[in-house]
Formats: structure tokens, sequence, C-alpha cells
């Protein structure tokens, strides 16, 4: 590959979209309902726990975190897909790429180890509870909470400035609707081998996250299984359904879109993929958290109640 080739790419251009006389906006609004329903959900679970004092405890405030990272998470990918929806050019700069990359994989970690992290507080909860104060305190939520940013922020951190330094070929063709890391380093000029066996490292975390939560949720629902009344045994599972679910669509779009049995999937099947991992599983997040959670409703009750008596004071 000659030298010019490489000195020349400054863009990537994505192939997952259709093209506008394809009926690209027909897709535009859906996904910007989504999206807008996805910041407007997750920003009232983090508003209601923040201000409601009765949800100030460490299931709750992980929560109420999870949602803070999925706003930033789908806003790392959706408004950059909405504005190609309506471009002509479906392009994307190099650092543009680099950082979509670094951002959407950096909250996605973030969100996986703090899954694990609530999978282990129900386990507590649950299979320990006359040791669960002693055990959750304070201040071990908070060194929680914050090593799961921090380290989902700094594992990935080396492999994208590695990628950032390579030469890139002609085309310059994505093959997705945003910017991931087997895509990208498929049109690299040069052996990209080692960063491949870091590719290999992630899904082996993966797995073992699975794992670990599986597990968890194993020895919860045998000591659930155990308690004796079926009103005690409803309550219990009441306290970690939410989880298991968003455990299950987050874990399992995953699964589909990184631990393939195939290299390479038909373009249509690879994008639908990419939009059940990106959009429809944060999508149900807020609606899992809310609607199947009474002390969640009235958290969020009370928050439109205050803003009310705001507006009346301010009237």
């Amino acid at each position: 590959m000659e030298s010019g080739n490489q000195s020349t790419v400054t863009e990537f251009i994505f192939t997952g979209f259709p093209r506008l006389q394809d009926g690209s906006l027909l897709y535009f609004f859906p996904l910007l309902f989504i999206y807008t329903f996805i910041i407007i959900g997750n920003l009232l679970i983090f508003s209601a726990v923040r201000m409601d004092t009765h949800l100030h405890n460490p299931m709750y405030n992980f929560i109420s975190l999870f949602s803070f990272l999925e706003i930033w998470y789908t806003t790392a990918t959706i408004p950059k897909m909405l504005s190609n929806l309506i471009s002509e050019k479906k392009a994307i700069s190099m650092m543009g790429c680099f950082l979509q990359m670094y951002f959407f994989h950096s909250l996605g970690n973030s969100e996986g180890i703090l899954l694990t992290t609530m999978a282990v507080d129900r386990y507590v909860a649950i299979c320990n509870p006359l040791r669960y104060q002693m055990i959750m305190t304070p201040r071990l939520c908070t060194q929680l909470s914050a090593g799961s940013c921090i380290f989902g922020f700094l594992i990935l951190l080396p492999e994208i400035v590695m990628i950032s330094t390579l030469p890139f070929c002609w085309p310059n063709q994505i093959h997705q609707i945003f910017c991931d890391l087997v895509p990208v380093l498929s049109l690299a000029c040069t052996d990209t081998s080692m960063i491949l066996i870091e590719d290999v490292i992630h899904a082996v975390t993966i797995i073992i996250t699975f794992l670990i939560i599986a597990l968890s949720y194993v020895r919860i629902v045998t000591v659930i299984l155990r308690i004796p009344s079926s009103e005690g045994r409803q309550k219990a599972f009441s306290t970690c359904a939410g989880h298991l679910m968003v455990f299950l669509i987050f874990f399992g779009s995953v699964s589909l879109m990184y631990l393939r049995f195939s290299d390479t999937y038909p373009p249509v099947l690879d994008t639908a993929i990419a939009l059940m991992f990106t959009v429809l599983a944060p999508f149900f997040n807020p609606i899992i958290y809310s609607l199947r959670n009474k002390d969640m409703n009235n958290a969020i009750k009370k928050l439109f109640c205050f803003q009310k008596v705001l507006n009346k004071s301010g009237d």
C-alpha cells in the first residue's frame, strides 16, 4: 500500500446507514424519540434518587449512577447517528471516531462493572441480611461507585492511544453505524495483532463478569426459594428482579455484539445487533427501573409534585 493512501485518510465513512434517497429520514424521528426518552427517563431516575432521602441506600445509589452513565453512554453514539441519518455524507473525523470509541466503550465498561457491584450488593442483602449494613457501608459504596468509573475509563485508554497512532488505508469505509474497535482496526495498514490480543482479554473479562453476576443470582434464587412465606419470597424477588432484567438485556446485547461464533454477519443483521446494543437496551432500562418499582414510582411522583410547588411559589 502506498504511503499516500495512508496519509490522505482523515475521516471514515459509515456504510451501515441507508441513503437519503432510500428513506433514511424515516429512521430519524423514531431514533430521536427513543434518545429523548432515554435522556428524560434516566434524568428522572437520577434526580428522584438524589432528592428522596428514603432512597439513599446502596441499591438506589447504584441505580442512580447507572442512569447517569446511561445518559452519556447513549450520547456517545446516538447524536452522531441522528446527524448521519439526515446527511448525504455519512462521515466522522478520525479524531471524532477515536473519541467516540473511547467514551462509548469506557462508559460501557463502567456500566458492566457497576452491574457486577449491584449483583454483589443484592447477594449480601439477601444472603447475609444481618450483616448488610455492616458490610455495605456508605464509604464502601462510594469507593465501589468511584472505582467502577475510574477502572472503566482507564482500562481502554492504552488501546485507544495505540489505535490512534496507526496508519489507515483506503477505502476508509466502516461497515457499521458507529465507530467500533474491530471495524476500525480492519482499516489499518499495519499489523494489529497486539491490539487484537487486548480484545481477547476484554472478551475474557466480559465472560468472567457475566459468570460472577450469574453465580451471584444462582445463590440468591436458591436462598429466596428457601424462604417459607410466599410474601417473603415475592418481596425478595422484587428487590432484585429489575437488576436481573437489566443484566440480561445488557450482557445479552454485549454477547451478540462481541462474543461471536462467526467473524462476519450479513450487513442487515450486523446493523440490527448494533442498534439493539446501542439504542434498544438503554431504552428499556428506565422502564424497568421505574414501572416495575413502587419506591421509584413514588419518588418520581414526589419529584413532579415538588416541581409544581416550585412553579406555584414562583407565580
